[in-house]
């Protein structure tokens, strides 16, 4: 019980950090970019606010919604991660690499390019419909054959109907150069340019999301020890993947509605939350949803100075740091038939 105690304690204290860790990267966020602003300005814009001052207006009106938006994007993609990879039992699943972003990206470019749709509530709502159906479609896909659904089956099926849903777009886009123009920046992933309007829309949905998620983290323990063992131990497991999967769709929809298909997240920032946590969810997620928002967050800053005074997409940064760890965690032979 003691050492029980002391681990919990520990990983709390972990947990703790990693928040202050997050904090100084949201107050980073809205110091560092194109137009460099003092950290006194930075909190000066919160408790004395002048209207007049160019660098208090700028963290105010884009720096605020921009740090806020990467932080719960970083955060609800990581979470969606890593019930992906409980439910699986596979480390390389993410909601990128199983379609469910293109599904959602789909929709939005379907809707905005060919039936010129620029309502948020609109696209928001379509976002989470592409979500669920390319979801329901790789499960369905990775669910074929004697041996039902496995971890090698699903990777297969999730990179198959992202190939398929990321060719329909750019269809779409060569057929209307103009949505071309419109949707392009946004299908890369990016946080740039997002107003607080934005965030507002999405933002309940998440909430639910993350709590959720938490709920749900004591069920995903029983269900990785196997359906037939969390079965014998009186878990309904068809009740506990529904929840789950619902949940994902909630956070991976709701970050492609205002962010783009931001990829590699869900997929390395579980792995990273193992190293802290163990393998208890109740553990995994929280440190998955702090850990995935300083990433989200170190990667949007970082992408306003590799090309100044341009900046590139975060969704490119975070695919230049996903791509090694990709293979890395591919070349351990994780995967299993």
């Amino acid at each position: 019980m003691e050492r029980l105690f002391a681990g919990s304690l520990s990983k709390g204290t972990g947990l703790a950090f990693g928040f202050i860790i997050l904090l100084a990267f949201v107050y980073a966020s809205m110091a560092y970019g194109a137009t460099p602003i003092s950290w006194s300005d930075v909190y000066h814009s919160f408790t004395q606010y002048d209207g007049t001052s160019n660098e208090q207006i700028i963290v105010q009106t884009s720096r605020v919604p921009r740090a806020f938006t990467a932080a719960a994007i970083g955060a609800s993609l990581a979470m969606a991660g890593s019930l992906i990879q409980g439910l699986t039992r596979n480390p390389l699943a993410d909601p990128n690499i199983l379609g469910i972003n293109f599904g959602a990206s789909f929709m939005i470019v379907l809707c905005s390019t060919v039936f010129s749709v620029s309502s948020l509530p609109v696209l928001t709502g379509v976002s989470f419909a592409g979500a669920a159906i390319a979801a329901v479609a790789v499960y369905l896909m990775g669910s074929l054959g004697r041996d039902g659904l496995t971890p090698l089956k699903i990777i297969l099926a999730g990179a198959a109907l992202s190939a398929l849903f990321s060719s329909f777009t750019q269809g779409m886009l060569v057929l209307n150069e103009e949505g071309l123009s419109e949707v392009m920046f946004w299908l890369t992933g990016s946080v740039a340019g997002r107003s607080i309007e934005m965030l507002k829309a999405v933002l309940p949905i998440m909430a639910v999301g993350w709590i959720a998620a938490l709920w749900i983290a004591r069920h995903m323990n029983v269900l990785t020890m196997g359906e037939d063992a969390a079965q014998g131990l009186g878990q309904r497991t068809i009740f506990v993947k529904l929840a789950a999967g619902l949940i994902i769709i909630a956070l991976a929809g709701g970050s492609v509605a205002i962010a783009g298909p931001v990829g590699f997240i869900g997929l390395i920032v579980p792995t990273i939350a193992r190293l802290f946590s163990g393998n208890d969810y109740r553990w995994i997620i929280p440190y998955s949803a702090v850990i995935g928002a300083i990433l989200v967050l170190a990667a949007d800053i970082a992408a306003r100075f590799v090309i100044r005074p341009e900046e590139l997409p975060v969704g490119i940064m975070t695919a230049i740091i996903g791509i090694p760890a990709f293979i890395a965690i591919a070349r351990k032979g994780i995967v299993k038939k």
